[in-house]
């Protein structure tokens, strides 16, 4: 489970900024925020699948998942955290890798994919769990939330974190947005929804305990909960900028990696 917010094309200095949290079990091995498959892809990686949640390449190309919520699930269904790490190594555009990823869709468990190059400003969406099937659309310029269930789909959690996110661009619509302050005001709140408001997808507690933006939980399995908080931050100048908050040993670090997207204009 994980939840993200972010703003498209729809600021003066910055064409992308992204926030996003993720939640597993404390247990599972993770690798923080690095250089991995020969220095072409910057994220976090799962040490158990190998795939990632959110990263992204020095040509300016971003992609981020998250699971959908639901019942039933494939037991042999492929990695959803391989899909961010196929876009970032082909060559395919987000809207022809979006479609390609369209047309596996029964091979995965539920899934949301955010793709995205920077450099040429598109942005797709896919998932297999629309209504209707598979679904890719474009994604419109603006602030968006993605949670586990359709993009922008209006959960109580993902509504807080709009509104918050929102608040807090009106105080920078013309200048410099203080990263580490908003991961710190917005990414950390632990506000849990009345449980005659929760999606009733999962049994009552279960969901109750999952409807805070940063989660934290106990559970038969162990600790569950926000393992990591990251941001990505695009500048009009091309700068890309990596930030990862996350829990090792019991203890918060922060990393952070910043470059110059290859061939921006």
């Amino acid at each position: 489970m994980c939840i993200a917010v972010f703003m498209w094309k729809a600021h003066p200095l910055y064409p992308f900024f992204l926030l996003l949290n993720r939640d597993e079990f404390h247990d599972r091995d993770t690798k923080p925020l690095g250089w991995w498959e020969d220095g072409k892809i910057l994220g976090g990686r799962d040490g158990v699948a190998g795939g990632t949640w959110l990263a992204c390449s020095r040509d300016g190309r971003v992609a981020f998942v998250t699971n959908v919520r639901e019942l039933q699930s494939l037991p042999q269904a492929k990695s959803r955290g391989h899909l961010p790490v196929r876009f970032l190594l082909t060559k395919q555009g987000p809207k022809e890798y979006a479609e390609e990823v369209a047309s596996e869709a029964d091979l995965y468990n539920g899934f949301n994919l955010i793709v995205a190059d920077l450099v040429t400003k598109t942005m797709f969406y896919v998932t297999n769990r629309a209504r209707d099937g598979p679904s890719v659309i474009e994604v419109p310029p603006g602030i968006h939330v993605l949670t586990n269930a359709s993009l922008d789909t209006p959960w109580l959690k993902a509504k807080r974190l709009e509104h918050s996110f929102r608040e807090k661009m009106n105080n920078y619509n013309e200048s410099e947005i203080p990263t580490k302050e908003l991961i710190e005001t917005l990414m950390t709140n632990n506000v849990r929804d009345d449980f005659s408001l929760l999606p009733k997808i999962y049994p009552p507690e279960k969901e109750h305990q999952l409807s805070a933006i940063f989660v934290d939980c106990d559970t038969p399995l162990g600790r569950y909960g926000t393992r990591s908080t990251s941001a990505v931050t695009v500048k009009t100048s091309g700068e890309l900028n990596f930030f990862e908050r996350y829990l090792e040993n019991d203890s918060w670090r922060e990393h952070g990696v910043g470059f110059q997207i290859t061939h921006w204009h």
